[in-house]
């Protein structure tokens, strides 16, 4: 096992536009990171398993919807600071950091944003410690990048909803005590409602055979028949926007949460540059290895810049969803690009275990996809600075 000897570079010295409490957030999950997740987090990727025991350290670093306020069990932390957690998180693992950010953006924000506070109290507090642990499920089998054509349904049989349909790709899915899903009801609009393991009829297949986000549990969400209490409506907002406005989180915690697999990449592959010896002298001596180098701190520090100012506009209510779209789409990218560049210099060594970045390659190759392919992201940019969508 070998030690976590991560170091974290800011070429900019961006810690300067950090308050006292957004490094200590910081530090606190980064050390908690090196001692829970490093150790462990290859062997239970080679065994496609996900690391349960690590639930309760996330909940305790705040892993598990900071900005929730206290009242709730949130630690009621700022944008930046989610973020920052985030970056730290998925530095260790991508599909730690989706299980995270899951819980926080998908499940803990649509309760806190449109429940009512019998729902909040019930489960926000529960859901901040990870006693309970939730999923959200929009994605269906034939509707990914275009949710609004969803078919999972429930009708309203007086005193209950019967909810009918399947979602799929669902992170968490397979050991989540609650669900958050989005259906049509009898007029084809769009709500959210609260699904409890054990409701008859609601089953959470695994997702097998995965070569990407192997130490996160994927799975599908049945619904055949199932009673839901009314009660478990989400009454605060309806409409595609609703589930929209819980994307845009989780997006933006997925941007800053590329930039850490990108610097665990970079951080690899520096140190293995000064210590592999070729033609006799270090690699990172020769002007190729320079380069790739050189063009990954600069695309590291643009996101850094890119996130951080993200940040105070989410703070100060002033982000909008094309704004997250950019660095969800920015981030990712530039953070795939980067553990290819950084395999590459590892050559053989890239491929083993022995060293995070072809894991972080595997995982990206997800992050990409999920939350907004990468295509329909530079689209959502498009149609803001044109006004006229291309996505039909």
């Amino acid at each position: 096992m070998k030690p976590d000897l991560f170091q974290s570079p800011d070429y900019y010295l961006l810690d300067d536009l950090l308050t006292d409490e957004h490094k200590l957030v910081r530090d606190s999950a980064r050390a908690w990171v090196k001692r829970e997740v490093s150790p462990i987090i290859e062997d239970y990727a080679q065994r496609a398993e996900f690391p349960k025991q690590i639930i309760k350290g996330l909940g305790e670093i705040g892993g598990f919807g900071p900005y929730i306020p206290e009242e709730y069990g949130g630690a009621g932390l700022d944008q930046i600071s989610y973020g920052l957690i985030m970056q730290e998180i998925e530095r260790g693992d991508s599909g730690v950091r989706s299980t995270s950010s899951v819980q926080s953006s998908l499940v803990m924000y649509p309760i806190w944003k449109f429940g009512t506070e019998e729902q909040k109290m019930k489960y926000l507090p529960k859901l901040a410690t990870g006693e309970f642990m939730g999923c959200f499920g929009l994605t269906e089998p034939d509707y990914g990048s275009n949710p609004s054509d969803l078919v999972t349904n429930y009708k309203d049989m007086g005193d209950h909803y019967l909810l009918n349909g399947a979602k799929m790709w669902i992170s968490n899915a397979p050991f989540a005590d609650i669900a958050v899903v989005w259906a049509k009801n009898e007029e084809g609009r769009i709500h959210g409602l609260i699904v409890e393991r054990g409701m008859e009829g609601f089953t959470t297949p695994e997702t097998h055979n995965k070569w990407s986000l192997r130490a996160s549990a994927t799975g599908e969400l049945i619904f055949d028949n199932v009673k839901v209490p009314k009660e478990n409506l989400l009454p605060g907002k309806s409409g595609l926007g609703a589930p929209m406005m819980c994307l845009d989180s989780a997006r933006y915690g997925i941007a800053w949460g590329a930039i850490g697999a990108a610097m665990d990449c970079y951080d690899t592959a520096l140190r293995y540059s000064k210590e592999r010896i070729q033609f006799g002298k270090p690699i990172g001596g020769f002007q190729l290895q320079q380069k790739k180098l050189a063009e990954m701190i600069t695309e590291i520090t643009k996101a850094q810049l890119l996130t951080w100012r993200l940040g105070v506009l989410r703070n100060e209510g002033k982000a909008t969803t094309a704004q997250i779209s950019m660095a969800k789409r920015n981030n990712v990218d530039m953070a795939i690009n980067i553990a290819r560049e950084a395999r590459q210099m590892l050559g053989g060594m890239g491929i083993t275990g022995e060293y995070s970045i072809m894991r972080h390659s595997m995982n990206l190759e997800s992050v990409i996809t999920y939350e907004g392919t990468h295509d329909i992201h530079l689209l959502i940019t498009g149609a803001d600075i044109t006004g006229i969508p291309a996505f039909k």
